[in-house]
């Protein structure tokens, strides 16, 4: 017998918001489908921080993972079950499908998590869909702005559904760089060096902890350029498709041992790569 006055289980809370969902956006195109996505992900993950979350440590008291970020990616890839099943799921979080299509959808549920964990409103949640042919699209969501970007290769970058202006050439001296360095790889040298020798050319460097924020800031103009090494899937592809989308590049290169990933204008990334390779 089950208790009327039982309040039901966060995983029966998601899988209601699932079937919701689905009724509502069973017959959206991928572009649509992706941004509400993100923003219906984003607003939970919200809420749920505000409920009160549990949180454990990864690889680091600075890598970490919330009921809020398993609950999330649970949402997106319980959706895509449904309503894109032949193609591929990977989330950052575990979620793991094969393709049958081609297609790999590509989850962040929280970008930020150690930021989200702290309080602090710099973080977001990401999607990106892939092909045969690379980055086809990438949806971010940022909660506390209400702001949702999108673009791809056949969209150009929006924000909230407005279009940004293409990005521009500008040399590193006059634009920001956003970046993030672990202390562990300031303790290294090689990598030390290699970032160095890149970061020294810019008007200033920002640190702020949610890489598809950083570089959805770059494709919209706020910040300059992006440059972090060992970047996962998950926090590259969403904002690599808002970059080229909005016009500019989007790059590894090797440097340091290390792979670095660098985006801006092209002109910004073409001198990171030199400064890079000294």
């Amino acid at each position: 017998m089950v208790c009327m006055d039982q309040k039901p289980s966060l995983q029966e809370m998601i899988d209601a918001v699932i079937k919701t969902f689905i009724v509502a956006h069973a017959d959206d195109g991928d572009a649509h489908l992706a941004q509400a996505l993100v923003y219906n992900a984003g607003r939970l993950a919200w809420r749920l921080r505000e409920m009160g979350v549990s949180v454990e440590q990864k690889t680091s008291i600075s890598d970490v993972v919330t009921d809020a970020d398993r609950a999330a990616e649970r949402f997106i890839a319980g959706v895509l079950e449904a309503v894109r099943p032949e193609d591929g799921l990977v989330g950052e979080e575990g979620t793991a499908r094969e393709s049958q299509s081609g297609r790999n959808w590509v989850i962040d549920p929280v970008d930020g998590t150690y930021n989200f964990t702290s309080g602090s409103d710099y973080w977001c949640s990401a999607l990106a869909l892939t092909d045969a042919s690379g980055v086809a699209l990438g949806a971010v969501h940022r909660p506390a702005m209400g702001y949702t970007w999108f673009g791809g290769r056949d969209y150009p970058t929006s924000l909230d559904g407005k279009d940004v202006a293409k990005l521009q050439d500008k040399p590193a001296e006059e634009i920001s760089l956003s970046s993030y360095l672990h202390p562990t790889s300031l303790a290294d040298p090689e990598i030390r060096a290699a970032w160095q020798r890149v970061a020294e050319n810019f008007a200033t460097v920002r640190m702020l902890g949610a890489g598809s924020v950083d570089l959805a800031s770059v494709a919209e103009g706020t910040w300059g350029a992006w440059m972090q090494h060992s970047v996962a899937d998950w926090d590259w592809f969403p904002g690599k498709a808002l970059i080229e989308a909005a016009g500019g590049a989007a790059r590894k290169v090797e440097a340091g041992g290390v792979e670095w990933c660098l985006a801006g204008n092209k002109q910004v990334v073409q001198q990171m790569e030199e400064w890079l390779r000294g």
